[in-house]
């Protein structure tokens, strides 16, 4: 596992974004394990997660795009985040583009924020993560309405790893077999368990062998196959 995506689990527990116990999803699922990106409060995690994102932006997509395009509300400040970190890691200068989610008649009129989507321009969405792929369904026409514009692929935090509303695949799969673009996270669960499984992190095991149990029990219930 590289060095930065060992480093993104520990900032994801530091930053109280990943916890283990017991939570009800919306879903309605039972869940050993909770991801919320909304804790990302400060500057600084801000700047730390628009490094992570864009490291794995570059990894999987390399840097021949054009637009960064977060989906409101939680995709504004990762998309803006991110392209600020692309510009300081690698030289590279993407626009940021997010929508609204009603459109605005008066002053910066329209239903977009940042920059404008042209004909031609190459995109890669960004989200926090996806667990049923709802938000692309939303996202997806908006973008096409704007432009003749070639979506690259999309990009979210963690992959959960279980099965989508449409299948027995996850989410992030089904998005791919439906829209033909790529679809990848920074880190899976399978990558944080590999991480912190009996393995101490500041000093606390966050995961143990109970825990690793139920986690084990709940991809057995709802794993993507």
């Amino acid at each position: 596992m590289e060095q930065y995506k060992q480093e993104f689990i520990g900032f994801m527990v530091d930053s109280q974004v990943l916890k283990f116990g017991d939570f009800t999803l919306k879903s309605g699922r039972k869940s050993p394990f909770f991801m919320n990106a909304g804790a990302y409060v400060t500057g600084a995690q801000l700047r730390r997660l628009g490094e992570y994102y864009a490291r794995a932006i570059h990894d999987h997509y390399g840097l021949d795009f054009d637009v960064l395009f977060g989906p409101a509300y939680k995709g504004i400040p990762l998309a803006v985040a991110a392209t600020m970190a692309i510009s300081e890691l690698y030289g590279k200068e993407i626009r940021y583009c997010s929508n609204r989610k009603e459109v605005k008649d008066h002053g910066d009129t329209g239903i977009l924020l940042g920059s404008k989507l042209k004909d031609g321009d190459r995109v890669v969405i960004i989200e926090d993560v996806t667990t049923s792929g709802k938000s692309i369904e939303e996202t997806f026409p908006i973008i096409k309405a704007q432009a003749d514009v070639e979506i690259k692929g999309l990009m979210v935090s963690l992959n959960r790893m279980e099965r989508g509303l449409e299948s027995e695949k996850s989410a992030l799969e089904e998005i791919q077999q439906k829209y033909g673009f790529g679809a990848n996270a920074i880190v899976t669960m399978e990558d944080v368990v590999e991480c912190l499984y009996n393995k101490p992190y500041e000093g606390k095991i966050y995961i143990d062998d109970a825990l690793k149990q139920s986690i084990d029990a709940y991809y057995e219930q709802y794993g993507a196959k």
